[in-house]
């Protein structure tokens, strides 16, 4: 699970899988792009604007997209990425790739289309899918997506670039900034979850908070087998895997992550990696 095996284009963000959404921005036909790889708006016109074959590069020299019938190997011209497209290599990637999709989005396209209620507010912009219920109290900060048959609040704070899928609960004082929460999740209460990515079916038990900044301001680092790996965030909360349950009052350390189907106790800190 760390890093991402098997095709991250099939995970949920953004409102949808991450394939979908990058379907969306690539110019049909014209180009082809890496399974794992998102590219952003700006580096497909870059690509599209060299002459002949080409083939898009990151910053850290990994073939992203290419243009013309060569393949990824293929030889000719490089385009150098903005930082906004990269190899999505750990779940934490996920975090940037529903940031740039759901600040994409504005009042009558794209999710709209597709059968959600919109609602715009001073403060922010909320796509609701059929058969979700927002209670009152609940208040919308930045651009937030919402599945279907999902009970949002009362009493919640949803805030940043976060997407949440079908059949979730997000209730009563519960904080999710920068989020991406899997289907049929359940935050119940008194709970804050920020710069994180939790799976499908997991069960956050009242008052699990998640950290998400080190003390000294740096970037987090997070556990990859026996290395630590730079993630590129100065704030990241936790990666919760499917099934996950916690128990109340649980707190969770900056970078921390729980495998699919594990649990902790009430009261329980989390200081290390659970799998």
């Amino acid at each position: 699970m760390w890093p991402l095996d098997g095709a991250p284009g099939s995970l949920f963000v953004g409102g949808k899988t991450m394939r979908a959404c990058q379907e969306e921005n690539a110019p049909a036909g014209e180009v082809s792009l890496l399974a794992n790889a998102w590219v952003a708006a700006v580096d497909w016109e870059l690509l599209l604007g060299m002459d002949g074959e080409a083939k898009l590069e990151s910053h850290e020299g990994e073939v992203l997209a290419w243009k013309g019938s060569g393949g990824s190997s293929q030889e000719g011209v490089v385009a150098l990425a903005s930082e906004d497209s990269f190899l999505v290599a750990y779940p934490w990637d996920l975090i940037g790739v529903n940031k740039q999709v759901l600040g994409g989005l504005e009042a009558g396209m794209d999710l709209a289309e597709s059968g959600m209620e919109v609602v715009e507010s001073e403060s922010g912009l909320l796509f609701v899918g059929a058969g979700t219920r927002v209670l009152p109290g609940v208040f919308v900060e930045g651009v937030v997506v919402v599945g279907r048959d999902c009970k949002i609040g009362p009493n919640c704070y949803l805030r940043g670039s976060t997407a949440i899928g079908d059949g979730c609960h997000i209730g009563q004082a519960v904080e999710v900034k920068n989020s991406v929460i899997g289907h049929r999740t359940a935050v119940g209460h008194l709970s804050y979850v920020g710069d994180s990515v939790l799976g499908s079916r997991v069960n956050f038990g009242a008052g699990t908070i998640t950290s998400n900044l080190r003390h000294d301001g740096k970037n987090q680092r997070s556990m990859v087998g026996n290395n630590l790996v730079e993630t590129g965030r100065r704030k990241f909360g936790t990666i919760v895997g499917d099934a996950v349950h916690t128990g109340i009052h649980t707190a969770i350390y900056p970078g921390r992550k729980l495998g699919p189907g594990t649990m902790t106790l009430p009261g329980e800190t989390v200081e290390r990696d659970k799998v």
